[in-house]
């Protein structure tokens, strides 16, 4: 298999499931992002902090269609570097996976990453929208869930190294239950109270999840897809033997 192909591949896998996943938010998750904005411009005209004027509104509007707009490209980068470590983890475990077909594998694949690198973070630290959250606690936030996405990836690599040497499987899934239990009760609480509708929480929380969920699915499909396409398992193959 050709290095340069190999990294097309996965790049432009990446790149396809992260603009689908931009178009998902963008269809499901902005509604509740308007509302939970004007729930907020609303706050700091009540304030007095801003005037609810045309120019202010004007301004506004300009910035939500911009950004708006950039979030397919912004799904997109997103997606290329997301896939580019799917795509190489695949390629080293492709062997070992579940699965009569690469979609299959990938699907497999897809599947204990989007559980360890999202859902199980994500139970732990929720999605909030804007008016959720103390500005001055943001970067801790965003550090205490990436510590949590890394302790949960990383610690799933290694009781898959505890699954490839022991014939015991079940021994390897208990473990990782167990270490991953432990760490999501060590870790601090979100240190900001939530006080928000429910329905609007909820709506964004689930609405989230599911265009990360597309993501993970749509990165295993076109990979898969993609390298059945190629064939690059007996290309590989070929070069080596």
């Amino acid at each position: 298999m050709k290095t340069s192909l190999f990294i097309a591949i996965i790049l432009v896998s990446g790149a396809i499931a992260g603009t689908v996943h931009g178009l998902v938010n963008l269809a499901l998750v902005e509604p509740y992002l308007d509302t939970a904005i004007g729930i907020e411009n609303q706050n700091l005209f009540d304030s007095g902090e801003e005037q609810d004027t045309p120019e202010f509104w004007a301004n506004y509007n300009s910035y939500r269609i911009w950004q708006k707009g950039g979030q397919i490209l912004a799904g997109a980068i997103l997606g290329t570097s997301m896939g580019a470590l799917f795509g190489i983890v695949y390629a080293l475990s492709k062997n070992v996976l579940p699965g009569s077909s690469p979609a299959k594998k990938a699907l497999f694949l897809s599947l204990l990453m989007w559980a360890t690198l999202y859902i199980i973070p994500f139970a732990k630290y929720p999605a909030n929208p804007p008016t959720v959250g103390d500005p001055e606690t943001i970067i801790l936030r965003q550090t205490l869930y990436l510590a949590f996405s890394a302790i949960s990836g990383l610690g799933a690599v290694g009781f898959y190294q505890i699954y490839k040497k022991t014939s015991k499987k079940a021994i390897a899934f208990a473990g990782y239950a167990i270490f991953i239990a432990a760490v999501f009760f060590a870790m601090p609480q979100n240190p900001d109270p939530v006080e928000i509708d429910s329905g609007l929480l909820v709506g964004f929380r689930v609405t989230s999840a599911i265009g990360m969920s597309v993501f993970w699915a749509s990165v295993a499909l076109v990979l898969g897809a993609l390298w059945a396409k190629l064939n690059l398992d007996q290309t590989y193959q070929k070069k080596y033997q």
